[in-house]
């Protein structure tokens, strides 16, 4: 029987009296890539939130890897194999890159099936970061930025990933690149939970996807038949989103991000 990495069910919450997710449930199998989609203020982020432990529901029920979380701490679901890279980064900008990753590092679990995150494996899959090991994280692009958000998360061993809008706002070049590096790590087994609000980055990496629509499950299925869907190409993929979509994900993409 297939294990489910997270399932939220009958959800609701709230900030303060504004009720911002209702009712809301969905499933993330175990080493698979979910999308979750939505324009600002659907409730992606309070997903999020609400898995991690940041905002405990008012109802339902949060499971993680058949285990209830419901209520517990951000540092509880952490060590059950939880991490979030946020929005905005959040990268320690007066710390070297190599400070950033060590700071976030934790033990693996003795029992893991997954390989341990290093600062060895993470430079491996951002050379550009191994450049840069002792450059003050200030001084990186955006795109290295994100990269490095993205690597001090693999530092904490995750075995469910949670990354909360990775392009915002970075060139479609860039989040052609970071697109495929989430592909990446969700090919080594690592279960992905993308929030995003560029919908053609997001349907072109994850397996199955979401929309939220002011905090209610809208439409849901394959991310392939979602690219498809005459809703969705009108909200997210219609004219006038152009200059915002990504390149192409390919298998050079991650390779030319190397160079």
């Amino acid at each position: 029987m297939a294990t489910n990495a997270l399932k939220l069910s009958h959800v609701d919450a709230f900030y303060g009296d504004s009720h911002v997710l209702g009712d809301i449930s969905f499933e993330l199998g175990e080493a698979r890539m979910l999308g979750l989609l939505g324009r600002n203020g659907a409730g992606k982020s309070t997903c999020m939130n609400v898995t991690m432990g940041l905002l405990p529901p008012r109802r339902g029920e949060v499971i993680v890897f058949g285990e209830t979380v419901t209520g517990k701490s951000p540092e509880m679901i952490a060590a059950r194999g939880v991490a979030l890279v946020p929005q905005g980064r959040r990268i320690f900008k007066s710390l070297t890159v190599r400070e950033n990753l060590m700071v976030a590092a934790r033990k693996p679990d003795p029992g893991s099936k997954h390989a341990p995150w290093t600062t060895d494996t993470v430079f491996g899959m951002f050379p550009r970061l191994s450049e840069r090991r002792n450059q003050i994280a200030a001084h990186l692009s955006g795109g290295e930025q994100q990269m490095l958000a993205i690597g001090r998360g693999l530092m904490a061993q995750p075995t469910l990933l949670l990354l909360d809008e990775p392009s915002l706002g970075l060139a479609p070049k860039i989040i052609g690149q970071i697109g495929e590096v989430v592909r990446e790590i969700n090919r080594q087994g690592i279960s992905v939970l993308l929030v995003e609000q560029n919908a053609t980055m997001a349907l072109n990496v994850a397996d199955h996807a979401f929309v939220l629509d002011v905090g209610e499950v809208s439409l849901s299925g394959a991310a392939g038949e979602l690219a498809k869907s005459g809703e969705v190409q009108r909200l997210y993929l219609g004219q006038g989103q152009d200059e915002g979509r990504p390149e192409t994900i390919t298998t050079k993409t991650l390779s030319r991000w190397s160079q």
